[in-house]
């Protein structure tokens, strides 16, 4: 029998750590999340816009900061280090809410903790590349993603069962306890088995020989344009949704509604597990743009579903629908911005930029779809959400294959 050599047993730990690290931080990384607000309304006892002004402060300096986080990725080689610390800071100024009750030092906090966050995920996305480089990226980030999606479901179990129990506070302890695994996490990982040059874009070992493109190649590439826009559409109709559910699901069943929410909400993510396993197995045989076609038609088929009827069983059913097209975006989309950026050193900052203008569609979308329902009712904000993923869809049509290219480059 021969012997694993030290590389093998080296990137061996370095998939096994990933593989925890998704896991684990899939519920520290947004935060407090959804909880916040249950947790400033329960025991502060805050007014809605308060609650409101809060979530907003985190939302923009988040989308201000995302683009920089990821062009210092591309620019450090100590990514387990600048992941592991702004998983501390995250938690950290979480951990703090329970002593600070003004909005003032919640708000600086939540600030600090959208700072730390927008690091998480490119720091993620450089160390995949770097252990697994552009050949087996799809197979890694379909990994990530799955396990991803499987800690946050988890996570969510946990945190309502927990919070049924002990009250809305049991959310700090869990989020503590998920930090120190994260950070037991990251630190199996090998250090050597990152190559940092390859995790911002470049030829392995490059560092002497390849400089960075200009960041204005990039900004004058149709494909990452195209692509770009058509993410901003996609979630300026998806980020709404799921709020307009839970509120429909608040008329018709009042004393269910914020259960019934969750079950959206897990139900969901157990569909993205099997569909972020799709992408990772199936992206280099089938092709980016079918995935990536399948994934944005979904969105308006579901919402012009959810019209149809008010009753909790069918808009359930519907919202499964959520977990096929986020599951295939949210492990495809790094696969095809590291293709479009392969050779160029721009990755991360590449994949922040992209991330920080459908996070600011995202933005949009709840404030849109608001007005609709004020003005003309549910059903019509739900028609204009689908007329705005069918555009989506369109303007998808634009992005071309991406994976032949890596494949041919590698072969």
């Amino acid at each position: 029998m021969i012997a694993p050599s030290s590389d093998s047993l080296i990137s061996r730990r370095a998939e096994r750590g990933l593989d925890a690290l998704n896991f684990f931080l899939a519920d520290v990384r947004d935060g407090l999340g959804p909880y916040l607000a249950i947790y400033l309304l329960a025991v502060h006892h805050w007014e809605p816009a308060s609650i409101g002004a809060v979530m907003t402060v985190s939302a923009v300096v988040g989308l201000l900061t995302q683009t920089p986080a990821g062009a210092l990725m591309d620019r450090i080689d100590a990514k387990r280090a600048a992941l592991a610390l702004a998983t501390v800071l995250l938690t950290a100024t979480c951990l703090l809410l329970p002593w600070t009750h003004s909005f003032a030092p919640v708000a600086l906090s939540q600030a600090l903790s959208a700072v730390a966050a927008t690091v998480i995920a490119p720091a993620i996305a450089a160390i995949s590349l770097g252990v697994s480089g552009p050949r087996a990226f799809a197979r890694r980030m379909g990994r990530n993603e799955t396990f991803n999606h499987t800690g946050n479901a988890v996570a969510a179990v946990l945190a309502g069962g927990l919070a049924y129990l002990g009250g809305p506070g049991v959310v700090f302890p869990l989020m503590a306890l998920l930090t120190v695994a994260s950070l037991a996490a990251v630190r199996s990982i090998p250090a050597e088995a990152i190559d940092n040059e390859r995790a911002r874009g470049m030829a392995a070992g490059g560092r002497d020989t390849h400089r960075a493109a200009p960041m204005r190649v990039l900004l004058h590439d149709r494909r990452l344009l195209a692509l770009a826009a058509c993410c901003a559409l996609f979630h300026l109709a998806n980020a709404a949704m799921l709020p307009l559910v839970g509120q429909k699901l608040a008329l018709s069943n009042p004393t269910l509604a914020t259960t019934l929410t969750a079950s959206c909400i897990v139900a969901a993510q157990l569909v993205m597990i099997p569909m972020a396993w799709l992408v990772g197995a199936r992206a280099d045989r089938w092709g980016r743009r079918p995935l990536l076609l399948a994934g944005f038609l979904i969105l308006p088929i579901r919402a012009a579903l959810y019209p149809l009827s008010d009753a909790p069983a069918w808009l359930l059913g519907v919202q499964l629908l959520d977990g096929v097209g986020a599951g295939i975006f949210g492990a495809l989309l790094p696969v095809i911005v590291s293709d479009l950026t392969e050779g160029t050193g721009r990755f991360n900052v590449t994949l922040a930029a992209v991330s920080t203008v459908f996070g600011l569609g995202a933005a949009l979308s709840p404030g849109l779809a608001g007005l609709v329902v004020q003005f003309k009712g549910y059903d019509a904000a739900f028609l204009a959400l689908a007329v705005i993923a069918a555009g989506a869809f369109l303007l998808a049509l634009h992005v071309p294959e991406t994976g032949g290219a890596v494949t041919r480059r590698h072969s």
